[in-house]
C-alpha cells in the first residue's frame, strides 16, 4: 500500500500564485452548513473542528489566488428546513463551497437545493462537499455534478465490517439488524441483508425505529436478547447509538455489536465494560498506519486539543482533496469557477496514512480505505477517559473496500 507523507498534500498545496494578484481578486468562501447547536450538535461541532483544521493549513500555505480562504458558519439547527434557510443565506453571502455531513436527510435537502440554485444562477454555482451524509440515493438517483461525497456508504461500510468481524472470528451465524427509519438506516438494513451469504450469517430479526426520538431502548434490547442473536449490526449514530449502548449495558446484553459509529465520543464511556469486544468500521485508526498516522494524530491534537476521532479523519481527508482540486483550478477573471473546481474534484487523488484516496467521476463517491477495529484494553490510544481503545483487525485499501457505482446515477455535466 502506498503510504506517502500525509503532510505532503498540504506542503504541495500552496494554492497562491507567486505573483501579485489584482486588488479585486475574489476570495474563495467555504460555508459550513451544519448542526452547531441543540442536542445533536456534537457531530456538527466535530465537522467544524476538522474543516477549520484544514482551512487553517490551506491559508498557512498561501490561500487561493493570493487571498485567504474564508470559512463561514451557518447553524442549520438539526433539520432540513433550517438547512434550506441557511443555504439561501450562504448563497447571498457568495459562498461557492458548501460543506455538511451530519444527517442524510439534511444532505438530501442541500444537494437538491444546490442543484436548483445552479440551474437558476449560471455563473454563480455552488458545490456541495458531503462529509458524512451516507444515504445511497445521494450517489444514486439523486446524484448530480455538484455533489461530492467524501465518506463511505452503507454498502461499503457493511461489506468491510462483515469481512473484518468474520476474519476476527466474531461474527457468528445469527445477526440482529437495528437501524434508524430513514434513508441511511434503510440502506444499512438492506446492506446487512445483502451481506448474509458472504458473511455466513442469517438475519434473525430486523428493526427500524424513529430517529432521535426514543429515550428508552430497553424494549428493543429485550427483543434482541429474545431473538438469540449473537451479533447486532447497526448504523445508529448520535443519541440513538448512545442510548442503545446504555440500555444494552443496563440489561447485561451478551450479543456482540458491529457498528459504524461506535467511535463517536462518549460511546465507550457509556457502554463501560460492555464495549469491550465490540467492533466499528471507520476511516482511520492510527495503529493501522505507520509513523505518518501518528504524526497526523499528534498534529491534530496539538491544533485542536484532542485526537482525530469519529468523523473527523474523513472530513480532514475530504478537505485535503478540496485543497488538491483548488490547487489545480486556475482563476477566471480573478474568481473561482465552481464548474472548473468540480471538474478538478472529479480527478482528485491524495495519499492518507491509511492508503490512497480518490474520487470516482461516475457518481462522485470517494474511494477510500476502510479500517475495522475492535474495542480492547490493548489498544495503543485510549479514548473517553477509559482504559480502552480501538485496535485494528482489518485494513482494506480503497479498491478492496469499493462497491460498484449505482446504475441509477445518471450524471449530467454542464454543457
Amino acid at each position: 500500500m502506498n503510504k506517502l507523507d500525509f503532510s505532503a498534500i498540504i506542503v504541495a498545496s500552496t494554492l497562491g500564485a507567486c505573483c501579485a494578484m489584482p486588488a479585486s481578486a475574489a476570495p474563495v468562501k467555504i460555508g459550513l452548513v451544519e448542526t452547531l447547536s441543540g442536542p445533536q450538535a456534537s457531530s456538527g461541532q466535530a465537522y467544524r473542528t476538522a474543516v477549520r483544521y484544514v482551512v487553517d493549513q490551506i491559508n498557512a500555505a498561501g490561500g487561493w489566488n493570493g487571498e485567504p480562504v474564508q470559512l463561514l458558519e451557518y447553524d442549520n439547527q438539526g433539520g432540513p428546513a433550517g438547512a434550506a434557510d441557511k443555504l439561501k443565506a450562504a448563497a447571498a453571502d457568495g459562498v461557492q463551497i458548501v460543506v455538511q455531513g451530519a444527517s442524510s436527510a439534511i444532505g438530501g435537502q442541500i444537494t437538491e437545493d444546490i442543484r436548483k440554485h445552479n440551474l437558476r444562477n449560471p455563473g454563480k454555482e455552488m458545490v456541495y462537499i458531503n462529509m458524512g451524509a451516507e444515504a445511497l440515493e445521494l450517489t444514486g438517483e439523486k446524484c448530480n455534478f455538484y455533489h461530492f461525497r467524501f465518506a463511505g456508504n452503507a454498502q461499503v461500510r457493511t461489506k468491510a465490517l462483515v469481512e473484518g468481524m468474520k476474519k476476527a472470528g466474531a461474527l457468528g451465524t445469527k445477526v440482529y439488524a437495528i437501524n434508524q427509519n430513514y434513508s441511511w438506516g434503510q440502506d444499512m438494513q438492506q446492506a446487512i441483508l445483502d451481506n448474509q451469504k458472504p458473511g455466513g450469517y442469517t438475519v434473525v430479526e430486523k428493526t427500524l425505529h424513529d430517529v432521535n426520538k426514543i429515550q428508552d431502548f430497553s424494549p428493543y434490547v429485550a427483543k434482541i436478547a429474545s431473538s438469540g442473536a449473537e451479533t447486532v449490526i447497526t448504523g445508529n449514530w448520535s443519541n440513538d447509538l448512545l442510548l442503545l449502548m446504555k440500555a444494552s449495558k443496563a440489561a447485561g446484553l451478551k450479543a456482540r455489536y458491529g457498528t459504524v459509529y461506535l467511535d463517536q465520543p462518549g460511546n465507550l464511556a457509556n457502554a463501560g465494560d460492555l464495549a469491550e469486544g465490540n467492533f466499528v468500521v471507520h476511516t482511520f485508526n492510527a495503529e493501522a498506519g505507520d509513523a505518518q498516522a501518528e504524526q497526523f494524530v499528534q498534529d491534530y491534537q496539538a491544533k485542536t486539543g484532542h485526537m482525530p476521532v469519529f468523523i473527523e479523519p474523513q472530513t480532514v481527508y475530504g478537505m485535503k482533496m478540496v485543497a488538491d482540486a483548488l490547487k489545480r483550478t486556475q482563476p477566471r477573471n480573478g474568481a473561482l469557477s465552481v464548474n472548473d473546481l468540480a471538474l478538478a474534484l472529479e480527478t482528485a487523488r491524495i495519499p492518507t496514512p491509511m492508503g490512497e484516496m480518490s474520487m470516482r467521476a461516475a457518481d462522485h463517491q470517494a474511494q477510500l480505505p476502510m479500517v475495522v477495529s475492535t474495542v480492547t484494553r490493548d489498544a495503543r490510544h485510549k479514548v473517553d477517559n477509559t482504559d480502552m481503545g480501538f485496535k485494528p483487525v482489518l485494513l482494506l485499501t480503497a479498491q478492496q473496500a469499493s462497491t460498484p457505482a449505482q446504475a441509477s446515477c445518471k450524471m449530467k455535466r454542464p454543457g
